[in-house]
């Protein structure tokens, strides 16, 4: 039976999620938490009390998060525009939000991509370019941003968004499939080489997460599929995906490294 409107959870809700008091005070910078599933973790990580900033392009939407939440947090987040393909610009903000949190960041969610269609006899090198600078790139350089302080306080945690996508070769995604693979290969080289410092790294893989951006590339028979080829017969949520990331980030995961992990409702 498929899931109905009524059984989909829409935001965390602290009454059902986990708390998990080690995340308290963390500075955490969320990329491309304005909307989707960046702004699930933003709400996720506000909501146990962690000291938030994000960036994103999309400026309108961000500031509407940052009132929203604002009223019920511990921390007041704080929003950075940033356009994570200019890596000076990434470097800025980084750097801002630094100075708004109070200190290095302890917590990089590396979520901000672009999974827009395209077909391989179209790519062209600018294209190929563009696409990894959006989907892989700027993660290594954010990435390369907070380690120093990770490595001062000898603690820090790296989570990596990474896709089921070419897990499961589906269509007309080859450079989006290329970089999230690639994320996985990244993800396992940082972690080796920042366990000594106390780093862990680590990849988080969604399934087809509901939100209004992948609802556009869905028919209803579209839907139907994805939910009949899971084992478990509801959409994943970003909720769910936020859930996964708040215990990866958190102390609970201390020897949780170098791996990929899944929320896809066993699509495979």
């Amino acid at each position: 039976m498929l899931d109905t409107e009524a059984s989909r959870p829409t935001t965390l809700g602290t009454a059902r999620g986990a708390s998990y008091p080690s995340l308290r005070d963390k500075r955490v910078l969320v990329t491309g938490g304005g909307s989707g599933i960046g702004a699930a973790l933003v709400e996720a990580f506000v909501a146990q009390g962690a000291k938030v900033g994000f960036v994103d392009i999309a400026q309108d939407a961000s500031r509407a998060l940052v009132e929203q939440l604002a009223a019920d947090a511990a921390h007041r987040p704080v929003f950075e525009p940033c356009d994570l393909t200019d890596l000076g610009d990434l470097a800025r903000a980084v750097t801002t939000l630094e100075t708004a949190l109070g200190g290095g960041i302890e917590i990089l969610i590396n979520n901000a991509a672009n999974d827009d269609r395209h077909q391989i006899g179209e790519i062209t090198p600018a294209y190929w370019d563009n696409r990894i600078a959006v989907n892989l790139r700027h993660l290594f350089f954010a990435a390369q941003a907070v380690i120093p302080a990770m490595k001062t306080a000898g603690d820090g945690v790296i989570l990596n968004f990474g896709s089921i996508s070419w897990h499961l070769a589906l269509p007309e995604l080859v450079l989006y499939q290329t970089a999230k693979a690639g994320i996985e290969g990244m993800t396992r080289a940082m972690a080796r080489d920042l366990g000594a410092d106390g780093i862990r790294v680590n990849t988080i893989v969604p399934g087809n997460v509901e939100t209004p951006r992948q609802l556009q590339w869905y028919t209803p028979e579209g839907e139907a599929e994805i939910i009949g080829a899971q084992c478990l017969k509801q959409r994943v949520q970003p909720a769910d995906v936020a859930a996964l990331a708040l215990f990866l980030a958190s102390d609970d995961a201390r020897m949780c490294t170098g791996h990929d992990y899944f929320v896809d409702a066993g699509w495979r």
